[in-house]
């Protein structure tokens, strides 16, 4: 039988909000680290919450998602609203935008690590048997925080990788890259929909933080849930 048909309501419901949970913690930490660094735009705009309704986009959350889904495609996309940032407000631009969006990949990796660390407690201390179906809620966290890690760090533009990136380079070739944000968009869905070898890439970078992490805490079962 699918493992998703056994899987209760009450289940399902902490699922969901595990992901939730997930992607507003990755936009606040970056709405948070940029008001620490002297920009309040988005914190004067609410962003710095773990209430979703704040970070939801009506196309990227919703739209190209579902329209996705409906038409069968062996992958979704989709994304959270960007979190307005004012680089002027920051004394050192390049470096301040880059810690900022290093936040958000880090917030993820804290998540994977401490749902790890919850999964090893209660199998260890026998409070849930390997089996249980909590486990595949703690699983879930664990994976989806790892795969917003991994894909935000790809440096295509607006990708949180390609600020870090843009702060090691220098001069026209910064200029350069910097330009393409405008197709950014379009290269990754490019890059999804035409290059296979963009998905192992991914897989590879997924793989190795959550082995990683697993190894790190030594989690007793597999870090994906059996349904992925």
């Amino acid at each position: 039988m699918d493992p998703l048909m056994e899987i209760s309501a009450p289940i399902l419901l902490l699922s969901i909000l595990v992901v939730v949970l997930a992607i507003t913690t990755h936009e606040a930490a970056h709405a948070w680290v940029a008001f620490k660094l002297g920009d309040d735009h988005a914190y004067r705009m609410g962003r710095v919450t773990l209430n979703p309704i704040p970070h939801i986009d009506l196309m990227m959350t919703i739209v190209l998602p579902g329209v996705m889904l409906l038409s069968g495609m062996p992958f979704i996309f989709g994304g959270a609203k960007p979190v307005p940032v004012d680089v002027r407000n920051f004394r050192k631009p390049f470096r301040d935008m880059a810690l900022v969006a290093i936040a958000g990949p880090l917030s993820n990796i804290i998540q994977a690590i401490l749902w790890a660390s919850v999964l090893k407690g209660f199998i260890d201390f026998g409070i849930w048997e390997k089996s249980s179906q909590g486990v595949l809620v703690l699983q879930l966290g664990i994976f989806i925080n790892v795969l917003l890690c991994a894909f935000n760090m790809i440096p295509i533009p607006p990708l949180d990788g390609s600020r870090i990136m843009s702060f090691f380079l220098r001069g026209k070739a910064r200029r350069s890259y910097i330009s393409l944000e405008r197709y950014g968009i379009m290269i990754l869905l490019g890059c999804l929909w035409f290059v296979p070898q963009f998905f192992i890439i991914v897989r590879t970078c997924i793989n190795f933080f959550g082995n990683l992490i697993s190894s790190i805490v030594g989690l007793p079962v597999s870090w994906i849930p059996e349904y992925i």
